[in-house]
Order: C-alpha cells, then sequence, then structure tokens
C-alpha cells in the first residue's frame, strides 16, 4: 500500500509529465503557426498561388521540410556559407533538378583544346567581368531546361563585349528552337550551342529574339554577332581554367542538389550533387577577407537566388573536376565579330 510520501511523490511526477506533453503540444503548435506564418509571408513574396487545397498542402509540407533542412544546416554552423528561403523552396530536391537545370552532356563533337602555356605573373589575383561591363543582368530559365543555352549566351555576350566594347543581350530563345544538336526545354550541351552559333552565321539578340520559357519553332531573324568557334579548357585543370576566365566568361558545367538550390550566401563549398546536370558561366573570381578563393558564377535562376543571381563556388579545393565538377568541361568561344 502506497504511503501518502509516495503518493505525492506519483501525482508530482504525472503533473510534470502532463505539464511536458502539453508544452510539447503547445510548443508543436506555435511551431506550426510560425511556419504556416512563414509559408504565407513567401508566397507573398514570390506571388505564388495553388491549383486547389491539395497542392497547396503539398507545397507547404515540402516548404516546411527544406525551412527546417535550411535552419538545421545554418545553425549547425559547419560550413562557411549559409542557405535560406529562395522562390524554389516549395519544390523537392529531385523536382527542382527536373525543372530548372537541363544539362545532357550528349555531344558528338570532338573536343577542341588548344591550351596556351599558363604565365601566372599575368594573371591578376581577382577580376569581375560584371566591373569591365562584360556581363549583362542575371536571367531566369524558368521551367524549361535550358540552361546549357544560358551558360552559352552568358559566354558569348562576355567576349562580344571585350572585343567590341559593346554589351547586347542575345537570344536564349533562338538556342532553344533552332539548334537541332540540343533538344530546347529537354536539355543540351554548350559546345554543340557554339557549334551552332558559328555555323548559323551567328545569334540574333535578345531584343529581337526574345524568350519565352518553352520550345518554339525556329524563326528567321537579324543576326547580332558571330563567333569564329570555341575552344575547350583542359578537363580537371584549374590552372587552366583561372587563364581562360582571365581572358572572357567561360561556360561551365555544375553538379546542383539541395544545398546549391537553397544556396543564399558566402563561398559555396559543397556537398554539390553526384553527377553534373546544370551549366552555369564563370564570370570572374577572387578570394575573401581571410583568404578562401573563389569562381564567381553567373547562374540562370533569376536575382532572387544566391547573391542578387550569383554565387561564389570555392576554388582550388583540391578535388578532381572541382568542387561541383566545374573543371570537368569548360568551355568558350572565340573571336568574335559584329
Amino acid at each position: 500500500m502506497a504511503t501518502s510520501v509516495q503518493m505525492k511523490h506519483l501525482i508530482a511526477v504525472c503533473a510534470v509529465m502532463l505539464w511536458t506533453c502539453a508544452y510539447q503540444a503547445m510548443s508543436r503548435t506555435l511551431y506550426e503557426s510560425s511556419v504556416a506564418e512563414a509559408f504565407q509571408h513567401w508566397k507573398s513574396q514570390h506571388g505564388r498561388t495553388y491549383a486547389d487545397d491539395a497542392e497547396s498542402g503539398k507545397r507547404f509540407r515540402i516548404f516546411e521540410k527544406n525551412l527546417e533542412y535550411i535552419e538545421k544546416f545554418n545553425n549547425a554552423g559547419k560550413k562557411s556559407y549559409k542557405l535560406g528561403l529562395n522562390p524554389f523552396s516549395d519544390l523537392t530536391e529531385e523536382e527542382f533538378i527536373a525543372s530548372h537545370t537541363g544539362l545532357k552532356l550528349n555531344s558528338s563533337l570532338p573536343r577542341s583544346t588548344s591550351a596556351t602555356p599558363l604565365n601566372v605573373e599575368d594573371i591578376p589575383p581577382s577580376l569581375d567581368w560584371r566591373e569591365k561591363g562584360a556581363v549583362t543582368d542575371v536571367k531566369n530559365q524558368g521551367q524549361c531546361g535550358s540552361c546549357w543555352a544560358f551558360s552559352t549566351v552568358a559566354a558569348v555576350e562576355g567576349i562580344f563585349q571585350i572585343t567590341n566594347k559593346k554589351l547586347i543581350s542575345f537570344s536564349e530563345q533562338q538556342l532553344v528552337d533552332c539548334d537541332n544538336d540540343n533538344n530546347g526545354c529537354e536539355g543540351g550541351f554548350m559546345d554543340n550551342a557554339f557549334n551552332y552559333i558559328k555555323e548559323n552565321g551567328g545569334i540574333a539578340s535578345e531584343s529581337d529574339y526574345p524568350y519565352q520559357g518553352t520550345d518554339g519553332t525556329c524563326q528567321t531573324t537579324q543576326l547580332a554577332a558571330q563567333i569564329s568557334g570555341y575552344e575547350d579548357v583542359p578537363e580537371n585543370n584549374e590552372e587552366q581554367l583561372l587563364q581562360a576566365v582571365a581572358n572572357q566568361p567561360v561556360s561551365v558545367i555544375v553538379a546542383v542538389n539541395q544545398n546549391f538550390q537553397s544556396y543564399e550566401s558566402d563561398v559555396f563549398e559543397g556537398p554539390c550533387g553526384t553527377q553534373p546536370n546544370h551549366a552555369v558561366a564563370i564570370v570572374g573570381y577572387g578570394a575573401t577577407e581571410d583568404g578562401k578563393k573563389y569562381w564567381l558564377i553567373k547562374n540562370s535562376w533569376g536575382e532572387r537566388w544566391g547573391e542578387n543571381g550569383y554565387m561564389k563556388l570555392l576554388r582550388e579545393s583540391g578535388e578532381a573536376g572541382g568542387v561541383c565538377g566545374e573543371t570537368m568541361k569548360a568551355s568558350y568561344p572565340t573571336l568574335v565579330s559584329n
């Protein structure tokens, strides 16, 4: 038979357990409420609407998981970069890669390498082609697998400005519609696109052939720039890539994953995806105040991703292919003329 002391202890234990359960339930309710508020704010910020309540509920659950992942990653403090919410925070990693990348390494063209010896003394310690007027505003490929076209165009825009002292936004849509060696919104590769521009006699301006974000019928239009060809940087050679970027913006491939999708700021050092699936342009390089070297990446996901559409990607990581594979298949156009 329980003594009065034992009864008091049992009552106290039960009271603590009830209070704990109530507190946890209240905390969960408050947490769900705060996540719901964050979701509503995020939807308003990015103009997101859904077809019905079922789709909204599905997107809320994905948003919640992404938010939890972002907060856990940032609070752990194990990496130098930060993750954050962006226009893609209601998409799973698989959905995002399927709808916002588009690299297809399907070229039958031979590798065209003509690397000149590297002279480190001639290469500045940092370079930003934006400051030299050779980079157009950040663009947005939308839900079309046309990253390859944006990477190609960014490189052509860069060398055209460097050669002709005139910055023109060129047409990704022309490549999507007309380059039969690539697959439009179903993916492609920059070497094929460079070859198309050469064989086609040039590329149109964005204003004459604007981006639609869907596969279309090839249009005949005035061409604004020509290239004589392209060159491939020797594979997995970061020194030669540095030399190439010191001369002009360069098209590269990268492996995208959830961390890449949610990147917000500072030097991204991985982990990356296991297979290259996206194309971007390197438009410079530099180092942070504490000496961490990086590539300056121009992406095609709009200005609300990353650092206003850009990423600092770790340089000299010591990994084969670079931290995200950026040294594996780098290329650039040659001899642009108007």
